[in-house]
C-alpha cells in the first residue's frame, strides 16, 4: 500500500468519523434553525466546498424554497425564496436523483437570480435529494468544490448526510408543528377561560337578584303563585350550578405550583363561605348550620382555591338534600398539624360502592337518562384536586341510601392557639 493509499484511507476514515458525529448531533437537535445551520457547515466541510444550502419542499404550494444557506450575505435575501422546478435544485427534486454540475455557467438550468440576490458566485453544484420513507422533503446542495470535478465519494458522503438530515429535519418540523399547535391550544384555552370568567361574572349578579326576590315572593299566601315561583327558583338554581361548574372546570388539574398560599383564619374562611351559600340554602328551604371555631385557627392555604373547594362540597350537599333538609359544617383539629372540615347533610345518601367514585371526574350518582339532580359531576373532583394540592385529603362517609352523606376535608394547620 502506497503512502497515497494510506493518506486516502485516513481521509475516508476522518470523513466517516465526521459523519458519525454529525448523526449524533442531528439526532439530538430539535430546533430546526440550529439543525440546518449545523447541517450546512458539516456538508461544506465534508465535501470540501465553499458553501451549502438546504431547500425544503412545500407540498401545499408545490414549491421548493430556500430554508437555509451558509452564504452569510445571502441569508436575509434568500431565505424563503422559491426556486423554479426547471432549475438544478428543481430537477433534483423532480427526478429524485443526484445531479452534479461542474460548471454551472454552461448549464441552462442554473437559477442565476440566486447569485444576484445572495451576492455569491456559484461555479459548481452537487444536488442531493432528501427523502424520509420515500417521501421527498427537499434538496441538499453543496456549492463550489475547491477542486472540481465532484467525485463519487462526494456522492456517497453527501447521500449519507442527506439521509441523516432528512430524518432529523422531519422530526424537528414535527416538534415545531406540535409546539405551534400547543401554543394555539393554550391561546384557545385562555380565550375560553376569559370568556367563562366574564360570562359568569355578568350572570351571577342578575341570578342573585332573581334568587333573592323569588325567595321573598314565595311568602305569598297564593299557592298558585308560589307554585310558579318554585319553578322559576329551581330553574335559577340549576343555572347557577351550571355556571359554577363551568367556572371551576379549569381547576380539574390543580397542582401545588398553582397555589398562592398564605396564613388564613379558618373562622374567616367559614364565615365567607356561609355568607355566600346563605341565599342558595334559603332558596331550597335548607337549614345551614356553620360551627365557627371558638379559638383562632390559622391554616396555610390558597384562600380562593380552598373557598372554591368548600363551596363545591356545599353545593353538592344542597343539590342532593331535599327541601327543608339540614346541612352542617364543623371543624376538628387533629395531630396539631391539620384541621378537618366536615360537611354533613341528611340528603339522599350513598351506597358503599359510590363513596370513592363520587370524586371521579364527571361521575353521576344517577343514570344520565333518568336522573333527577342536575350538574356536570365535576364539583367534588375539583374539590379533591384543590385539597390534595394543599397536601390534604378528602373522603366521604354514608350509612346508605336516604341516610345522608358526610364529606371530610383536611388542610395543613399553620398555627393553633
Amino acid at each position: 500500500m502506497t503512502d497515497q493509499d494510506v493518506k486516502a484511507l485516513k481521509h475516508k476514515l476522518e470523513i466517516l468519523s465526521r459523519l458519525a458525529e454529525v448523526s449524533m448531533v442531528l439526532n439530538a437537535t430539535i430546533e430546526l434553525d440550529t439543525l440546518l445551520g449545523y447541517l450546512m457547515d458539516s456538508a461544506a466541510q465534508i465535501a470540501e466546498a465553499e458553501a451549502a444550502s438546504v431547500l425544503l419542499w412545500n407540498p401545499v404550494k408545490r414549491e421548493l424554497y430556500f430554508a437555509a444557506t451558509t452564504t452569510s450575505s445571502a441569508t436575509l435575501n434568500l431565505i424563503n425564496k422559491p426556486v423554479p422546478l426547471d432549475s438544478i435544485a428543481g430537477d433534483v427534486m423532480r427526478t429524485q436523483r443526484i445531479i452534479q454540475v461542474d460548471d454551472v455557467q454552461h448549464d441552462p438550468r442554473h437559477f442565476g437570480e440566486v447569485d444576484e440576490d445572495g451576492e455569491f458566485q456559484t461555479r459548481s453544484i452537487l444536488g442531493i435529494p432528501m427523502t424520509v420513507k420515500d417521501k421527498p422533503i427537499g434538496v441538499l446542495e453543496v456549492l463550489n468544490k475547491h477542486e472540481v470535478p465532484w467525485t463519487m465519494d462526494d456522492h456517497y458522503y453527501m447521500s449519507a448526510l442527506a439521509a441523516q438530515a432528512a430524518v432529523a429535519i422531519e422530526s424537528a418540523q414535527l416538534v415545531q408543528d406540535l409546539q405551534k399547535a400547543n401554543e394555539e391550544l393554550s391561546e384557545l384555552d385562555k380565550l375560553k377561560n376569559d370568556f367563562i370568567a366574564i360570562a359568569s361574572h355578568e350572570l351571577r349578579t342578575p341570578l342573585g337578584v332573581i334568587l333573592g326576590y323569588t325567595s321573598y315572593l314565595q311568602q305569598s299566601p297564593d299557592s298558585r303563585i308560589n307554585e310558579q315561583l318554585t319553578k322559576v327558583l329551581n330553574s335559577a338554581l340549576h343555572l347557577r350550578h351550571i355556571i359554577e361548574d363551568l367556572v371551576n372546570l379549569r381547576y380539574l388539574k390543580q397542582g401545588e405550583a398553582d397555589l398562592q398560599r398564605e396564613h388564613i383564619l379558618l373562622n374567616k374562611l367559614l364565615q365567607d363561605v356561609q355568607n355566600d351559600m346563605l341565599t342558595l340554602g334559603e332558596a331550597k328551604g335548607h337549614k345551614l348550620e356553620v360551627e365557627i371555631p371558638t379559638k383562632d385557627i390559622l391554616v396555610d392555604v390558597d384562600l380562593i382555591r380552598v373557598s372554591m373547594a368548600l363551596t363545591n362540597v356545599l353545593n353538592n350537599a344542597v343539590r342532593f338534600t331535599p327541601p327543608g333538609g339540614h346541612i352542617s359544617i364543623s371543624t376538628q383539629v387533629h395531630d396539631s398539624d391539620e384541621v378537618w372540615i366536615i360537611v354533613a347533610d341528611d340528603g339522599i345518601g350513598l351506597e358503599k360502592k359510590q363513596l370513592d367514585r363520587i370524586f371521579d371526574e364527571f361521575y353521576q350518582v344517577e343514570d344520565h337518562m333518568t336522573r333527577h339532580y342536575n350538574g356536570l359531576g365535576i364539583g367534588l373532583s375539583i374539590a379533591r384536586a384543590v385539597i390534595e394540592a394543599h397536601g390534604g385529603r378528602v373522603w366521604a362517609n354514608s350509612l346508605g341510601l336516604d341516610q345522608g352523606t358526610t364529606i371530610t376535608m383536611t388542610l395543613p394547620l399553620a398555627k393553633y392557639i
